[in-house]
């Protein structure tokens, strides 16, 4: 699903125009990633939870040479699905 079909679902859903959805869609997104990089959890009961993670400096090795190099720090996001959501994915059926 891309953001079009998912604007257009859940506008059907609200009972909104797409207009609207996409809007509020994009308010919230962005809410998101300015807190997350503002170094605040977000955390959406029912679904999960959005962070910021420090990655310190290491050393890793080249695979192809095994020659061991430096890998710079990093910060990065990370998502932890909730309970209720995980139980969602394990309840799918297989084919």
């Amino acid at each position: 699903m891309n953001k079009r079909e998912l604007i257009e679902k859940a506008a059907a859903e609200a009972g909104l125009t797409r207009r609207q959805t996409a809007a509020a869609l994009d308010a919230i997104l962005d809410t998101i990633q300015h807190a997350v990089a503002s170094e605040e959890k977000v955390a959406i009961p029912g679904f999960g939870s959005f962070e910021i993670v420090h990655k310190p400096a290491r050393t890793g090795r080249n695979p192809q040479t095994g020659e061991p190099l430096e890998i710079d720090e990093t910060w990065t996001a990370k998502f932890k699905p909730s309970p209720g959501f995980m139980g969602l994915i394990r309840q799918r059926k297989k084919d």
